[in-house]
Order: structure tokens, then sequence, then C-alpha cells
């Protein structure tokens, strides 16, 4: 049986790690923004003050588990989560479990708790709520995107208020991907949380208000386990128009945006009151979904068509200013799943593209959804008009905002092509085909279901050896499967980027995205 054993947390955030792949059990923190941009000196922190945070999002409470920039403050602020992955590897570090061990065939887990944790409302952490926590991420009404991976644990033992034992139905490779995504909620408020009406977690700061179309208060929580943070409070601020963010951090009326435009970030980056910083270890990939129900797209050689005709290289250097690598397949260069030579399989090739259109013969007009707001999704969606336009592909145009973009992702109810981002590539392989609501072979939003990628896809999930010589076949062969099917197309792959007032200290991110603000501080 191999145990991780239990490692004391640290007040500061942890550094750059070594780029690592584990198998299905290892030992979490988070990247901070000190560690990326290298510009904090200061030995003397600030106490006090409200954090604002701009954003575009408003909060669906229905769709806790979604991580939408809105319900993801909520999950990384109110909650904790098992184990913590560094946002740069996958080598697991405890956070409410200390410990764990597996069995040798597999089929059990054995995590010990910490036993000096309580909820917000002074309720202890116990087995319990870990128990509820994976139940409920495992109802499918529930939208938790590691949904399939939660249901594999077919028995609890939690005897032992400190300690969880699981059995599951069959090996995963990914079972730790959980530990880290899965927020610990407290089973005795489940009613709560679809409504919006309260989140009773164990985190750092304390759900205080949502106020819908406005803003998320936040207020410190002064009994963390982990030590109580600076900040005396965060507020997620809801503003629609990105140009009116950026003006709004400019002005002090904002002090951190969740995302920037490529040259919002040139800009800001080259002015000392402000700071861009890379989420390293945060990917994120920007693709072109296809619902294969829609009209004409059912059709796999004008899927490939259109991967064929829309010009990567003028979406990266025009629209995003080179911030990007041109990519076909998701995983970044530290995946085992990564693989140079297919990641290239779909060049601009105007010829080629035009060739499959003639052969499919009569497409009807397609629709393209893109997110209202975004100068770039604008542009990106200009460009995809004109590349397809030019293989005889006629398109419309139909911006969204979004909470329609998030409602048509979990529902797959595009009427045509799409597009946005996804992430989850940066976790362990099995996890994005498993689990992402564009790519999860039993669902997914392009409604694509196919016997061979489902099982290509069990074949990865049972690996729990990445390096191993069956999982560079498996790794292989789903990658073909992705790259010939094309319901997905990518376009590059980039880390997010934070901007910053140069006042903002202290920041830190998960591996999944969220802000750890537990060390945050606001001054000088």
């Amino acid at each position: 049986m191999f145990s991780r054993p239990a490692l004391p947390r640290s007040r500061s955030l942890l550094g750059a790690l070594a780029l690592s792949v584990v198998g299905i059990l290892g030992a979490a923190g988070c990247s901070s923004a000190v560690d990326q941009a290298g510009a904090d000196t200061r030995t003397e922190v600030t106490e006090g003050g409200i954090l604002r945070i701009g954003d575009g999002g408003d909060l669906t409470p229905a769709s806790l588990y979604s991580g939408a920039p809105a319900q993801a403050a909520i999950t990384g602020l109110v909650y904790d989560t098992l184990i913590r992955y560094p946002a740069d590897s996958l080598d697991p570090q405890p956070k409410l479990a200390t410990s764990w061990e597996v069995s040798a065939d597999k089929l059990s887990v054995r995590l010990t708790l910490r036993d000096d944790v309580t909820f917000h409302n002074g309720k202890p952490f116990t087995s319990a709520d870990v128990e509820a926590s994976i139940r409920r991420y495992a109802d499918p009404a529930r939208s938790g995107q590691l949904a399939r991976t939660a249901a594999l644990v077919t028995a609890f033992d939690t005897s032992d208020p400190h300690a969880i034992t699981l059995t599951l139905a069959r090996p995963a490779g990914n079972f730790l991907d959980l530990f880290d995504v899965m927020p610990i909620i407290d089973q005795d408020t489940l009613s709560d949380l679809d409504t919006g009406k309260g989140y009773n977690g164990t985190g750092a700061f304390r759900f205080a208000a949502w106020k819908p179309g406005a803003s998320i208060t936040f207020d410190a929580n002064e009994q963390y386990w982990g030590g109580a943070p600076h900040l005396a409070g965060v507020e997620y601020v809801i503003v629609p128009d990105a140009q009116t963010r950026v003006s709004q951090l400019r002005s002090g009326q904002l002090d951190l945006l969740l995302n920037i435009a490529p040259r919002d970030a040139d800009e800001l980056g080259s002015n000392p009151g402000f700071q861009v910083i890379d989420q390293t270890g945060v990917q994120r990939t920007a693709y072109i979904g296809a619902n294969v129900q829609a009209p004409g797209l059912s059709d796999i050689r004008l899927r490939q068509a259109i991967a064929h005709a829309v010009d990567r290289d003028r979406i990266v250097a025009d629209v995003y200013q080179g911030h990007g690598n041109l990519a076909n397949l998701p995983w970044p260069a530290y995946s085992p799943a990564f693989d140079a030579d297919l990641n290239g399989t779909y060049a601009h090739d105007t010829e080629k593209a035009k060739a499959l259109v003639s052969e499919v013969g009569s497409v009807p007009v397609i629709p393209v959804a893109y997110t209202a707001g975004s100068t770039e999704s604008e542009a990106v969606a200009q460009i995809l008009q004109a590349d397809l336009a030019a293989v005889g592909i006629e398109t419309t145009l139909q911006p969204q905002d979004q909470a329609t973009t998030l409602k048509n992702l979990i529902a797959g109810t595009y009427g045509g092509l799409w597009i946005t981002e996804h992430t989850f590539a940066q976790y362990t392989p099995a996890t994005l085909p498993t689990s992402a609501y564009v790519y999860n072979a039993n669902k997914n939003t392009s409604n694509f279901i196919d016997a061979q990628y489902q099982a290509a896809v069990e074949k990865v999930w049972g690996i729990t050896d990445p390096s191993s010589t069956d999982a560079e076949d498996a790794y292989r062969e789903l990658n073909t499967e992705l790259l010939d099917n094309a319901f997905v197309i990518g376009l590059f792959n980039h880390e997010n980027e934070l901007a910053t007032s140069a006042a903002l200290h202290g920041v830190g991110w998960t591996k999944k995205g969220e802000l750890d603000l537990s060390d945050a501080y606001l001054g000088g």
C-alpha cells in the first residue's frame, strides 16, 4: 500500500516546482503573483482593506461547479479541497486531507483528514462532509465536470470522523484530480447552494452577500485553520464591458481583473502602477466547437474543412499579439499526452478546405456564436467568418452573454459553431475526455457520441502509470480520435493573465484557475 505522509501547511505560498506527472496518488500548493512577477520584495505586510475584483459574469447558483468566473470566486474563496496541486505540476499536496493511501489493486483509497477545521458556522469538519461532497458532486444534475470520476465511488466508510475510506468501481488514473477540483461542502446546508442564499465552507473567506447583476461580497474568516487572511474582505464586482473594467482598474475603482486583453496587457505591463501576471499552469485552449447535430455539421468532412480553413497564425498574431502557441491539441508540453507531431495536423490550407467542401456539396448557412463584450472574441469570429467564406461556407455571427454561453456549454444547445476557451487539459490526461463539457465522451457540448472515441477514453481513464508504453499508445489513440473527428477544433493554447494594481501583493491561484487570496494584501 502506498501512502503520502502529512506535511505542515506554510503560510507562505509555494514557489515554482519541477514539472511532473504522477499516477493515482501522490501529495497542493498554488502559484503566487510574487513568484511570477518577482516584484514584491517587501517584508512588511499590510492588514485590512477590501480587494475589488472585476469581471463580466454574474452568479448562476445552480451551476456552482461549472468553473465560470463568479462561481469560481465562491469555490476558490469560500471552500477548501482535500488536496491541492501546485499550479505548474501534478504533484499533489495536503489540504483538508493530511495523508492518503491507495490499495495495491487501486480500488480503495483511505484519506486522513485534518481534525482542527470548522465550517464558517462553527460546525466541525468531518468525514461525513467528504461523503456528502462526493455524492453531491457525482449528481449529474449538479453539472460537476468530474462527476463521472466521483461516481466511481461505490462505498464510504466514515466510522472515523477524521478519516474516510472510499471503495472504487474501477481504477482511475485521475482520481486525485477530483480531490483537487471538488469543493468540500457542509452536508447540513446543501439547500442553500442552489438558491445563492448561502455558502458555508471552510475557506479563508466567508460568503457575505450576492446582489444579482452587481456584486458578490466576502468577509475574512478570522478563524481560518490556515491562519487569518490579511485582507478584511473581497468584493467581486460585475462589470460586463471589458474596456470599462480596464478603465476602472486604471482609476483605482478595481484592484484585480480576472482576464485582460493582450493589447491592454502589454500596455499595463509597461506601467509601474500595474502588474500583469501569467497564471502559470492554468492553461486555456481557444477553440471552435461544432454541434454535430446542427445542419451540415454532422458531416465529418465539413468539420475537417473548417479545421483547415481557419488561419490560426493571423488570430494569434493580429488579435492576441503573440500571446499564445498554435495548437491543434489541448495539452501543455509537460502533459504525457502532448504530441508535437500530431499537434500540427491542421495547418491553414485553403485548397484542402475547398476540396472537402466540394465533396460535401450543398452547405447550409452556419451560425457562429461568440462571447459578447469581448473585442478579441468578436475579432476571432470575424476572421473565422472570412476564412470560411473563402472556402465556400457561409456563416452568421451570434454574440452571446456569459450566462447564455454557460447554459449552451452545459446543455449542448448551440445552433452550429461556437468560439470560446476551455481548460482541464493541465490535469491528468484522463480528466479532459471524461469530464470537460466539450470533451466528455458520454455527454458533451458537441453532442458527439462515438463508440471508438468512447473506447479510446476508457483506455486512457484506466491508466495509472502515465509513463508506460501502454499509456503512450493510449494517448496517441485518443489524440487521433480528437483530430479525426474534429468536433473540437483547437486554435491556440495560452496561460491566463491577471491584471492588478501594483499595490496588490501575494495573489495566488489554484491549478483550476481559482484565486487563492489567503496570503494577499494591499499596500505600498
